[in-house]
């Protein structure tokens, strides 16, 4: 009875596992396209949301990758990542261009499998600009016409059997990809010297840099046989959505008020800690953001940090007001408005003078807003009898005639006196009188060690003495 159970348990088990494995070997029978959006301009944003959109297509074991696009451009070294993405997916990848697939656009649709367009669309203008639109140097050029070429020749060649010899063609001829960069490429019936290369979708189709015309995504899907496919569209996760809402420069410039109101706060009533970490809670979200979107670089933040530095060093350490204080306020200033705009290092040739002028608009407001209000809460907080914290502040008053007396009472009556110096005084030392020594401070001048001197003055617990 035992065995014949155990054996029954075993067949069980053996049915249980081959049919698993047969249906892990089934063909698909549905089909799936994972639909990405590319529809605003490229930058480290989109790049990181091809990452997670060509990794969710690979978990779903997609048949197709749809990118429906319509850009203007927009960063090279993005597009280029996602260039590169795009040839070494093993999922096949088509794009669907439905209105502009200019500059690093059509870079990224060059390297796609297949492209359509929609009637009226227009792809090419790969031309390196900066953001006011000025053409850049020849050194921006000559790494983007390689590009461009690189990634037509990686379509490679259709052979071209005839009855008297067998020939090869380019499915994108390179040199059409590099025309839509340099406007001294000449091609015969395609674009005259002292152009850039654009196509229209006619044109497109014609010299092979696009398989078809449609109007819409169900066109497209249609052609390659993927018009009853299940579509998965990628969304944007919720870290994406929160950066995209932080480096808002509205947000930005709450954040500032909260870093330096922050700083500013607790300096006002030092010990409390509340305001410091309210200091240290902004400047995480500030900077964080930035640097994923790719604006703030590590040694922007450590600008800011050595600012900040400065800062404390010139108000508990250098007396006075100078070049420390100073520094450390151009430095902090300066960090948070390189963390907004698109510099490289110290090139400044990308930055646009309309957004330099928001950054500094952004971090100048968000300061004086955040250190207005710090001055508003620290007096409403603590000098009012009504205030939230009045109770931590001294509210009493230490009157000389009740007793209270901020210095030793004894330095009060040594005017007059006369003594030795047992330090040389540059202009501060340690002189003796009567056998007691003192700090005290030359009156004018530098007063060598062992010299006989006389206190001529004391003013706020200092001794101020000259040569007898």
């Amino acid at each position: 009875m035992k065995s014949g159970i155990i054996i029954t348990l075993i067949f069980s088990l053996l049915f249980n596992f081959f049919d698993a494995y047969t249906q892990d070997t089934k063909p698909k029978t549905e089909k799936l396209v994972y639909k990405f959006n590319i529809k605003e301009n490229i930058a480290p944003a989109i790049w990181r949301q091809t990452k997670q959109a060509f990794a969710e297509a690979d978990s779903l074991n997609a048949d197709l990758v749809l990118i429906h696009m319509n850009t203007y451009g927009g960063t090279v070294v993005d597009a280029d990542s996602i260039r590169t993405r795009i040839l070494n997916s093993k999922i096949p990848v088509v794009v669907f261009v439905d209105n502009n697939a200019a500059s690093a656009g059509a870079l990224i649709s060059i390297a796609c499998d297949r492209i359509y367009m929609r009637t009226g669309a227009s792809i090419g203008a790969a031309t390196v600009v900066n953001q006011t639109g000025e053409k850049m140097p020849d050194k921006y050029q000559s790494y983007m016409r390689a590009t461009m070429r690189a990634t037509a020749e990686a379509h490679g060649k259709d052979t071209i059997i005839t009855a008297q010899d067998t020939t090869y063609k380019w499915k994108r001829d390179p040199l059409i990809a590099e025309a839509m960069v340099d406007e001294r490429v000449y091609i015969p019936n395609v674009i005259d010297s002292g152009k850039i290369l654009t196509f229209t979708p006619a044109e497109a189709v014609k010299n092979g840099y696009c398989e078809g015309i449609c109007e819409n995504v169900n066109e497209v899907l249609k052609l390659n046989e993927m018009e009853s496919a299940r579509i998965v569209e990628y969304k944007p996760t919720a870290l994406e959505k929160f950066i995209g809402f932080m480096v808002n420069p509205i947000v930005s410039g709450i954040l500032i008020m909260m870093i330096l109101g922050g700083i500013y706060f607790e300096m006002q009533s030092p010990g409390i800690g509340f305001a410091l970490l309210v200091a240290i809670v902004g400047a995480v979200l500030y900077f964080s953001p930035l640097y994923l979107e790719g604006l703030a670089a590590n040694w922007e933040i450590l600008v800011f940090v050595v600012g900040l530095i400065l800062i404390a060093l010139e108000i508990f350490v250098v007396p006075g007001f100078g070049i420390t204080g100073i520094s450390g306020i151009t430095l902090a200033f300066s960090g948070l408005v390189l963390s907004l705009i698109k510099n490289v290092n110290f090139t400044f040739e990308h930055v646009n003078m309309g957004d330099f002028l928001i950054a500094v608009g952004t971090v100048f407001i968000g300061a004086i807003s955040g250190i207005t209000l710090a001055v508003y809460l620290s007096q409403k907080m603590f000098t009012t009898e009504r205030g939230q914290f009045a109770h931590l502040s001294l509210r009493e008053s230490l009157k000389k005639e009740d007793g209270y007396l901020g210095v030793d009472p004894e330095i009060l009556h040594l005017k007059g006196k006369k003594g030795i110096t047992i330090t040389t005084l540059r202009p501060s030392g340690k002189i003796s009188i009567e056998g007691k020594n003192y700090d005290a401070l030359a009156e004018s001048g530098m007063i060598d060690k062992g010299t006989r001197i006389v206190v001529i003055r004391v003013e706020t617990a200092q001794l101020y003495v000259a040569e007898e």
